[in-house]
């Protein structure tokens, strides 16, 4: 600013350009300390990137999209050989015309190391000749997900575990084949760490069911997931004989369990930590086999009518170490402040309290605000009992809560009031169909707690009937869970190791259709950000 034009024109003939240099640079020449030379390319051939290493190129891409790796492929031949060789994450279209292309996805993409495999419903899957082929192009293969693969059978699965023997998770959903082909898995795969199955249509029902594992697989398996199993039972071995299992999720799966948890907790109580159990046949005789199970931190107990005040007493004896407890109670009331208080009384490190259909008073709330003092993340859904007085205690008394969920309860404007002077650590307040509290509390809540996000919502319809593992109330901090993405070419779609996922581990729980729809899962829609971990 403020040069003359000659000052300006000057200067532009005081610089000299040299092309067809290796670099660029500006530097004085050695004629004039006033004469500046500046190298520079030949048109066409600047390209910085043929200076970056493959291998820092590669972290480049795993930091992006799907889609703008995908993008990316298309810049050169390069790049397109870069961007496979790094992709470690891939999903395809499971279809029966997948054989054909198999040699020629895994020739670009040679290192995927997790795979899934989804078919539509309607579409014939691929079958075993596929699932072979892509075994043997990817030997160093860790996880697998397999969704409606129905035309997959036991010798496909029997092929597939022997040549890929480092598997470590194994995800199958609406398949066919059964117990030889899950066996043949558990007999090859000596690293596998978990294991989810949802209707695995091949296992027989009834006594000849083939019983499964535990294999080799026993001594490294950590979770067990089963889903909508008609004789999930025919597991028991595995489970029994997986001496290091730490989790156990059971989602509606017909039969007594009774009987099976009493074997399960005395063989693998050391190491079990956590434990669901969702639309099962399950009484107090079960909770006192899983009271056994004394290192268990996380315990969900949903739509299981048969467990009582009872059955809760005998684990909060027991269970000291319970952090996150949900209750599904299905409005039996079954299970009410006298559970509630055993647990206030024996688990002094419960951080999260979840509680659907169950009918909390103010003497329950009470004792959990007064010993359980870490308690950070409250939910309480189609309650009856919860009104402006419980709400007045949890604000009187929670001083350590952080996150606040009520919905389907009688409370008013009153009880948003008393959250004004209450809960000091409160961040995030969530009311869900709440008629008697009005959008005008909830504003001066907003104004005169400006640190705390509130969320009111009065609108949503109720379905009374939500299932928690459809999304009701998933387990906090859930694993991580791939979602693929597209990727160029034919039935083909994948997605980066350096995917977001900053959502995925958002300490909550789902929404949408479900009672629970207010809970943690969406706190964030409403103000503030979550922490997020990678996986």
């Amino acid at each position: 600013m403020g040069q003359s034009a000659s000052t300006v024109a000057g200067a532009q003939n005081r610089i000299k350009f040299r092309s067809s240099s290796p670099v660029y640079s500006m530097k004085n020449s050695d004629d004039s300390d006033d004469v500046v030379v500046v190298d520079v390319f030949e048109a066409g051939d600047l390209d910085y990137t043929n200076y970056i290493p493959d291998e820092c190129l590669a972290c480049i891409f795993q930091s992006l999209s799907s889609g703008d790796r995908k993008s990316c492929s298309l810049v050169c031949r390069r790049w397109l050989r870069v961007e496979g060789q790094s992709r470690h994450r891939l999903s395809l279209n499971a279809q029966s015309d997948l054989v054909a292309v198999v040699p020629l996805i895994f020739s670009r993409f040679d290192s995927v190391t997790k795979l899934a495999l989804k078919c539509d419903r309607r579409s014939t899957s691929i079958g075993d000749e596929a699932l072979v082929l892509i075994s043997l192009r990817c030997r160093n293969l860790t996880r697998l997900k397999l969704r409606s693969c129905r035309e997959l059978t036991d010798a496909g699965m029997e092929a597939f575990a022997k040549n890929c023997k480092g598997l470590k998770k194994l995800s199958c959903g609406s398949c066919a084949f059964g117990a030889k082909g899950m066996n043949a898995v558990l007999n090859n795969c000596s690293a596998l760490e978990e294991l989810s199955v949802k209707r695995l249509r091949g296992i027989t029902d009834g006594a000849a069911a083939e019983p499964i594992g535990p294999g080799v697989a026993g001594g490294s398996l950590r979770v067990v997931c089963l889903k909508e199993l008609y004789n999930g039972q025919c597991f028991g071995p595995l489970i029994i004989g997986s001496k290091n299992l730490r989790t156990l999720k059971l989602f509606r799966c017909s039969g007594d369990w009774d009987k099976l948890l009493e074997v399960i907790a005395e063989q693998v109580s050391c190491g079990l930590v956590e434990v669901h159990l969702e639309r099962l046949q399950v009484s107090d005789t079960g909770l006192a086999a899983i009271s056994k199970c004394l290192n268990l931190e996380i315990l969900h107990l949903v739509k299981t009518p048969e467990c009582t005040n009872i059955g809760l007493k005998t684990v909060a004896e027991h269970c000291k170490l319970l952090r996150k407890l949900h209750i599904d109670g299905w409005k039996t009331n079954r299970i009410s402040d006298e559970g509630l208080i055993a647990v206030a009384k024996h688990c002094p490190n419960l951080q999260e309290l979840v509680l659907i259909g169950v009918n909390p008073t103010c003497a329950s709330l009470e004792k959990l605000a007064t010993n359980c003092l870490n308690l950070e993340r409250l939910a309480l859904c189609g309650s009856e009992t919860v009104g402006d007085p419980e709400l007045s205690c949890i604000a009187a008394k929670c001083n350590a809560l952080r996150k606040l969920c009520i919905k389907s309860c009688p409370v008013s404007d009153q009880g948003m009031e008393a959250l004004a002077g209450g809960c000091p650590n409160l961040v995030k307040v969530k009311v869900k169909k709440c008629r008697l509290v009005t959008s005008e509390s909830a504003d001066w809540l907003r104004t005169t707690r400006g640190s705390v996000a509130v969320n009111l919502d009065a609108t949503e319809p109720e379905n009374p009937d939500a299932s928690a593992s459809d999304g009701g109330v998933p387990e906090v901090g859930n694993e991580n869970r791939q979602v693929a993405a597209q990727v160029g070419g034919a039935n083909i779609a994948s997605s980066s190791t350096g995917r977001s996922n900053s959502f995925k581990a958002r300490l909550g729980l789902t929404t949408g259709r479900h009672l629970v729809a207010c809970t943690f899962r969406r706190w964030s829609s409403f103000g503030g950000s979550s922490s997020s971990r990678n996986t």
